[in-house]
């Protein structure tokens, strides 16, 4: 009998937002979005789309085998940004689930 073999990578994000709550404006907000390849086949993540120009992401850029973890880091600078902000990241990858969002919000306190 033969039977083909569907193996896929999984990524499993341990939190897909994060909250800043209030930083001062100027300020480097940084998160990272840690993650767990859940799947039978090595996850590799070709993208990651901030929404907005104000927002840099970093990621693991080798492939990760399964069972192992990587990471997806937000940078938002807030200069010149003063008020509430949500920005999203899209992480796509070759996992079951090929475009996951990350939410970031926070609210930037006017410099004195």
């Amino acid at each position: 009998v033969a039977f083909q073999s569907n193996a896929q990578g999984m990524i499993k994000f341990k939190a897909t937002s994060h909250d800043f709550k209030k930083i001062t404006e100027g300020t480097q907000a940084t998160y990272s979005f840690e993650f767990t390849n859940t799947g039978k086949a090595p996850v590799v993540i070709s993208n990651v789309q901030p929404s907005c120009g104000c927002t840099t992401p970093e990621w693991t850029r080798e492939p990760i085998m399964p069972g192992k973890t990587g990471k997806v880091t937000a940078s938002y600078n807030s200069a010149g940004r003063p008020g509430s902000f949500n920005k999203t990241i899209t992480v796509v990858n070759n996992g079951e689930v090929s475009q996951i969002v990350l939410t970031i919000q926070g609210s930037v306190e006017p410099k004195k």
